[in-house]
């Protein structure tokens, strides 16, 4: 079981049981929605981003982007990184329906996919040496301009057909995707990857 430094911030208590079974980690659960009143929760947040840094790992679901775009605001940027599970659609073995997007959260996640999401968040593993997403120049939102991405009438659909490939939730906005492009690539092999992605599709 890998030991990770940072705390992990996820929605609910199936979410953290799933975790706990692939993690050796502080797991704090929010309560979904409810976490948008809880003043006390949300100062508690922040001082454990300060202490040890958090990691925002929630279901790749409108609600979870709900969630997570309402802590990007509320906890210091600096010291929260972005873990993104792939799109899968399916239900959890305890629901008797799938959930209104049909796609599986944290909870129905494998272990492998569960690690390697932190792991391209940039977690910290303390059992090993870890490096934290690429070195060099960063992928830029002027790249992404160039490439079609941003900015063009046809924007939207290239940027899904890269989420796609990539396995990060369609949900995710220009800039989400510009921080999880820099986590996961270096500017010339994402530039060289995407080219390529584009041409054929």
């Amino acid at each position: 079981m890998k030991k990770v430094k940072e705390v992990i911030v996820v929605e609910g208590r199936y979410d953290k049981n799933a975790l706990s079974q692939v993690v050796d980690a502080t797991v704090i659960t929010l309560g979904g929605f409810s976490v948008f009143n809880d003043k006390e929760k949300l100062a508690f947040l922040r001082r454990l981003a300060e202490k040890q840094g958090l990691i925002v790992l929630t279901d790749s679901d409108g609600a979870g982007f709900v969630i997570r775009n309402y802590l990007k605001g509320a906890l210091p940027k600096e010291l929260v990184k972005q873990a993104y599970i792939p799109d899968i659609y399916g239900k959890e073995r305890r629901k008797r329906t799938p959930g209104k997007e049909g796609k599986l959260g944290v909870e129905g996640m494998k272990p492998d996919v569960l690690l390697a999401a932190l792991a391209r968040a940039g977690a910290t593993f303390l059992d090993e040496e870890n490096g934290t997403g690429a070195a060099g120049e960063p992928i830029t939102k002027a790249d992404l301009f160039e490439l079609g991405l941003t900015g063009g009438p046809d924007s939207a659909a290239k940027r899904q057909a890269i989420l796609r490939e990539l396995e990060l939730p369609e949900h995710l906005t220009a800039n989400g995707l510009l921080e999880a492009l820099n986590l996961l690539y270096s500017r010339e092999s994402f530039l060289e990857f995407a080219k390529k992605l584009l041409e054929n599709g």
